[in-house]
């Protein structure tokens, strides 16, 4: 294999977001093991800075990777159970939300795009093992069905409405199916 691919300790957001792009680059490329593959993004999803970029990155990419994650990546995201359950709960929840705005703004592409991610997204929850994340998608479709609750405040800080917050409970229910 060539170099080994550094993570920087203390990675801000804009940093993760190129250093995924690179990571997912040399992946497709296939030029790191699946230990180097574990220990890149078990480095990037140590932070929160650092899991916001590789979700942003890897969720939203246009190669097939994240389509069906290997084992080297779904292992890495278990090493930080609290930060990787939140990041994918939020994921799923602005996904789908999203989805409903871009049609609403005849964005197709755009709407097809965050379906794309919304599916992504479930795709990780359903893999993962993280004993938090039932829990949190729990309480993230109370929030959304009664408007209270731990998941209150996001919801209103991205404003999100009715219709957003049944596709919200939508893309939960297909999660847990």
């Amino acid at each position: 294999m060539n170099a080994k691919f550094h993570v920087p300790r203390s990675i801000k957001f804009p940093e993760a977001i190129d250093v995924t792009q690179s990571l997912l680059a040399r992946m497709e490329a296939g030029k790191m093991s699946e230990e180097e593959i574990e220990r890149a993004i078990a480095s990037l999803v140590s932070s929160e800075d650092g899991a916001r970029g590789f979700f942003v990155t890897y969720l939203t990419d246009e190669r097939s990777l994240a389509d069906s994650p290997s084992g080297a990546t779904i292992a890495a995201l278990e090493t930080s159970p609290e930060i990787v359950a939140e990041l994918l709960t939020k994921n799923l929840a602005m996904s789908a939300a999203m989805s409903v705005a871009h049609r609403r703004n005849h964005n197709e592409k755009m709407a097809q795009d965050s379906e794309r991610v919304c599916q992504r997204t479930a795709n990780l929850i359903k893999q993962v093992k993280l004993a938090s994340l039932p829990e949190k998608l729990q309480e993230l479709n109370e929030s959304a069905a009664t408007g209270s609750g731990s998941y209150q405040e996001f919801l209103q800080r991205w404003n999100y409405d009715r219709e957003q917050r049944e596709m919200i409970q939508q893309a939960i229910a297909k999660v847990n199916a």
